[in-house]
């Protein structure tokens, strides 16, 4: 198993670079790859922050890749609704996490957004 980094995830969906793009698609879909949720959360900051892409278009990409037979993460149901959260709520991906274990765990926070979304999960 591998544990692959943002800037690997990066250049494979933003395709900004072909040659470390190509190295990065050789690695995404030939290899067994673990994704950490703190690199989820890198990736998803950096697309939004700084790419500018839509919080559906990221969660799309994201879910998609996570599909991926050859990768795994901590755990996919809490990332799926984590990135469900993250398509609609005016939260960051972490809050969104926060927020999809709250189904399975107690979460206490000060967040009054995130407070919400626990109340409505």
């Amino acid at each position: 198993m591998i544990r692959i980094d943002t800037n690997y995830i990066l250049r494979y969906l933003v395709n900004d670079n072909i040659e470390m793009a190509d190295i990065a698609e050789e690695i995404i879909t030939k290899k067994n790859i673990f994704i950490s949720n703190e690199i989820l959360a890198e990736v998803i900051y950096v697309l939004f922050g700084v790419y500018k892409i839509s919080k559906p278009q990221i969660a799309d990409s994201i879910l998609k890749l996570i599909n991926f037979e050859n990768i795994s993460t901590l755990d996919y149901n809490i990332n799926k609704k984590a990135l469900e959260i993250f398509k609609t709520k005016n939260l960051d991906f972490v809050d969104c996490l926060l927020c999809a274990y709250s189904n399975q765990d107690k979460v206490i926070t000060f967040d009054k957004k995130l407070n919400k979304c626990i109340k409505d999960s």
